[in-house]
C-alpha cells in the first residue's frame, strides 16, 4: 500500500489533496516535526534532505513533491488529474507545476525560514529578507490570480480540476496570515479558493490533519 509521509500544513498536503481525489488507498504516516522526527536516521534514509513529504510504495520511495504528484498522475491515468503527455496542455502543465515548486514554493520557503540564509543573531537581515520575500510572493499570487482571470474557467488550467489545484490551493494557504494582503483576497483566487474548499476530496484532508478555521 502506498504510504505518505506527512506533517500537518507542509507541502505533503498537495499528494495528499491528490491521493483522495485519485481514490487510491493509502496510509498517512505522521512525521512530528515537533520533535525532530524529520532528522532522525530512520527518516533520513528515506529522504536525507529532511523534509516532508515522502511517498513509499513497495520498494519505491520517491521524495520531492512535485515529483510525487507526476508520479501519482502518471500511474493513476484514469483519474484525468494530469492533460495527456506530449499535448500542449501538458507542456503547460509541467510549466506551471515547475513554477509552483521552484518559483512560489520557494520563496515561501525564505518568508517562513529567513535565518536559513542569514548568520545568527543578524535579527535586522532576517526581518528584510522575510520583507523582501512577502514583496515577491505578492507578485506572484498576482500572476496566479491573472492567470484564472484570463481563461476564465472554475480551476487553474481551465475547465478540467487536476493535481495543479492541489498545489495552488497548498501555497495559496500559506499566505492566509500575511500581513501584506494574502491570496484569498485577490479578485479572482479568492472565489476560486472557496471553490477548492467544497470539493469533497479537499474536506477529507483538512479533517485528517485536523485543521482549523481560517483554511485559507
Amino acid at each position: 500500500m502506498i504510504q505518505l509521509h506527512y506533517y500537518p500544513s507542509t507541502a505533503a498536503m498537495v499528494p495528499q489533496i491528490v491521493l483522495e481525489e485519485i481514490g487510491a488507498p493509502f496510509e498517512r504516516v505522521l512525521v512530528d516535526r515537533t520533535v525532530g522526527a524529520h532528522k532522525q536516521p530512520d527518516y533520513l534514509a528515506l529522504n536525507p534532505n529532511g523534509l516532508i513529504p515522502v511517498l513509499t510504495d513497495g520498494g519505491l520511495v520517491l521524495y520531492e513533491t512535485a515529483a510525487i504528484v507526476l508520479h501519482l498522475c502518471d500511474t493513476h491515468p484514469q483519474a484525468g488529474l494530469a492533460p495527456a503527455a506530449g499535448t500542449v496542455q501538458r507542456a503547460h502543465f509541467y510549466k506551471w507545476l515547475m513554477w509552483l515548486t521552484n518559483t512560489l514554493q520557494s520563496a515561501l520557503i525564505v518568508y517562513f525560514y529567513p535565518e536559513r540564509w542569514m548568520d545568527e543573531g543578524h535579527a535586522e537581515g532576517v526581518a528584510e529578507l522575510k520583507g523582501h520575500a512577502e514583496k515577491k510572493i505578492g507578485a506572484m499570487l498576482d500572476q496566479l490570480d491573472a492567470e484564472l482571470a484570463r481563461h476564465g474557467g472554475p480551476w487553474f488550467a481551465g475547465q478540467e480540476y487536476g493535481a495543479l489545484d492541489a498545489y495552488v490551493f497548498t501555497l495559496c494557504r500559506w499566505t492566509r496570515n500575511f500581513k501584506s494582503p494574502p491570496a484569498r483576497t485577490r479578485a479572482h483566487l479568492g472565489p476560486y479558493l472557496q471553490r477548492m474548499l467544497e470539493r469533497p476530496a479537499l474536506q477529507r484532508v483538512l479533517a485528517a490533519e485536523k485543521l482549523s478555521v481560517p483554511f485559507v
